[in-house]
């Protein structure tokens, strides 16, 4: 894994995603380490002026967005869960948003599809993004394939992002994103700002 990374702070928005309390608890006994590093990842980005973006999946009352066809959401729809200001769909306390953060809301697994995400980062002129999440070979693995198509330059803080299969986070985080982001610890990244691991 690298440890070399420099950022253009104009340029560069750190995007969490995926983090209400129940996909948080997924990720097993280190879920509590995982939110104090990406706490302060979210606390250097915004000291330094990075933008700072929260993805978070969320449906309509009656699931309108979600298709018979689609067996992931169909599964949630009929568990009820992840509605739009209802318990359960918040974002977890530990990483709660800042005035100034910006907020996107989801209805499929990565960040891009049906969102505004790319309109507000062509907006700020961001053309990198450096990336976290549960799970990574749900959101952070689609939303590195999106980008990556579309020439976003990305950073991966692999010990931010977890996955229900440790193999599967291991194997992504190794193997497959170093193809398309350069991956690093949330205590590189913390470096790159001039902040202390």
């Amino acid at each position: 894994m690298s440890t070399e990374l420099s950022l253009d702070r104009g340029r560069t928005a750190v995007l969490i995603m995926d983090s209400p309390p129940g996909t948080v608890a997924g990720a097993g006994a280190g879920a509590d380490a995982l939110l104090e590093r990406a706490r302060r990842v979210l606390d250097a980005a915004r000291a330094a002026g990075l933008a700072v973006i929260y993805v978070v999946v969320a449906f309509r009352e009656g699931y309108p967005e979600v298709s018979e066809r689609n067996a992931l959401f169909a599964r949630l729809k009929a568990s009820g869960r992840l509605v739009l200001g209802t318990p359960g769909a918040e974002i977890a306390p530990a990483v709660a948003p800042a005035p100034g953060d910006v907020t996107v809301v989801k209805r499929r697994v990565g960040a891009f599809h049906g969102t505004d995400l790319e309109v507000i980062l062509r907006a700020r002129g961001i053309d990198t993004l450096v990336l976290f999440g549960i799970a990574t070979s749900g959101v952070v693995l689609s939303t590195v394939r999106h980008a990556a198509d579309a020439d976003y330059r990305l950073v991966v803080l692999a010990d931010c992002c977890a996955d229900a299969d440790a193999e599967v986070h291991r194997c992504l985080v190794e193997k497959v994103f170093p193809r398309q982001a350069t991956v690093v610890s949330s205590d590189a990244f913390l470096e790159a700002l001039g902040e202390r691991g």
